[in-house]
């Protein structure tokens, strides 16, 4: 089963420093990263720039039409060639069935903001204590996933700041 989170970094490049930190640990079996996509949205810019990390994970368990719905949705910027119309609204129904919902689209809406970026990631089996000793002094907070209680919890105690 592939577990779904999404981190939100307070800088523009911190997305893309934690996946450049997580490949190596794809190639020595500590993460499956099944599919990853970051957002980094730069100070001054009118939109985020939006990415499909399709060179850690080769095809990618997902095409880009689904990450273009769930960020056209998220940030209303069709990517990847994805048209907004009255086909979204049943797309965007289907994504309920993998926990992404109007709660889901509207937290990471509210805390992916300029100077920030978030890296969505899609996994299977995950050492944890490894990755949190590769990431090191990465801070991230942890903005949605579909982990039971407990597993968000042990993240969000690893990798969030305090609150």
């Amino acid at each position: 089963m592939a577990t779904l989170t999404v981190w939100k970094f307070n800088t523009a490049d911190g997305a893309e420093k934690a996946l450049t930190k997580l490949a190596p640990l794809q190639k020595e079996h500590v993460i499956e990263i099944k599919d990853a996509a970051t957002v980094s949205w730069p100070e001054g810019k009118k939109k985020p720039k939006t990415k499909q990390a399709i060179n850690l994970v080769g095809l990618g368990a997902l095409d880009g039409a689904f990450w273009g719905l769930l960020f056209g949705l998220i940030f209303f910027c069709p990517i990847f060639g994805i048209a907004l119309g009255a086909s979204m609204g049943a797309l965007g129904g289907s994504l309920k069935d993998y926990g992404i919902n109007d709660n889901f689209i509207n937290d990471v809406k509210s805390k992916v903001t300029e100077g920030t970026s978030a890296l969505f990631l899609f996994t299977g089996n995950v050492t944890l204590d490894k990755v949190e000793e590769a990431l090191g002094d990465t801070t991230a907070e942890l903005i949605q996933s579909n982990l039971s209680n407990e597993e968000e919890a042990k993240l969000r105690e690893h990798f969030s700041p305090e609150v």
